[in-house]
């Protein structure tokens, strides 16, 4: 069993400089860095995911969403469909080198990612977050049910802290991801660090 791994996701309030420095500075303690900035354009998404590159962090490490096309300009592979982005199995035919992970809210999303093709998939919201205020959470049932009925690996989403990460661990996860928990931290290096930690401990209780 791996040791379960850390997406962080940019939440779309700051400026391409100020991402791109939080990106490098917490890219030592994250396993994956999304670029998730629906409010800018292709341009500035390109740009921000250029700038990153030239601060050294790694392309394999950086997931574009949604902007195949920026994904394919920069050389970066992974990539994160949305339930509104074309289907994987079509992204694919076209981009066969591509990673693709799927973003779905229900299992029966989650089915149908996983038969077109996609790699893994982010499911959420599984708490109650301020980024999708008036929303029910899916929940640790939904999240258990979907985890049992897909065999590609489920990276939770949405109100993860790092006292509830073991909950969505234990319950089959592969992975957790976070937005303001560490991109509107006070500290975002320290809250990193702070989400490796309880995975490292979890990790080490569970399955070694």
């Amino acid at each position: 069993m791996k040791k379960p791994v850390l997406h962080a996701v940019t939440t779309g309030k700051k400026s391409i400089e100020e991402t791109a420095s939080i990106c490098l500075d917490i890219s030592p303690h994250v396993e994956a860095i999304h670029i998730r900035e629906h409010t800018k354009t292709a341009r500035e998404i390109y740009e921000l995911g250029k700038k990153m590159i030239d601060f050294g962090i790694p392309a394999d490490q950086i997931i574009i969403n949604n902007r195949v096309d920026v994904a394919a300009a920069l050389g970066i592979c992974p990539v994160q469909l949305g339930y509104h982005s074309l289907p994987v199995n079509v992204v694919k035919e076209s981009f066969s080198r591509l990673s693709i992970g799927k973003s779905v809210h229900s299992l029966l999303e989650a089915v149908e990612a996983e038969e077109e093709g996609a790699d893994y998939i982010l499911f959420g919201h599984v708490y109650p977050t301020s980024s999708k205020k008036g929303l029910t959470p899916r929940g640790l049932d939904e999240l258990t049910q979907l985890i049992s009925n897909v065999t590609i690996p489920v990276i939770a989403i949405g109100g993860i802290l790092p006292s509830n990460a073991r909950e969505v661990i234990q319950k089959g996860c592969s992975g957790i991801a976070v937005m303001s928990g560490i991109f509107d931290a006070v500290d975002p290096v320290k809250a990193a660090i702070d989400y490796q930690n309880h995975l490292e401990l979890i990790f080490h209780e569970q399955f070694l």
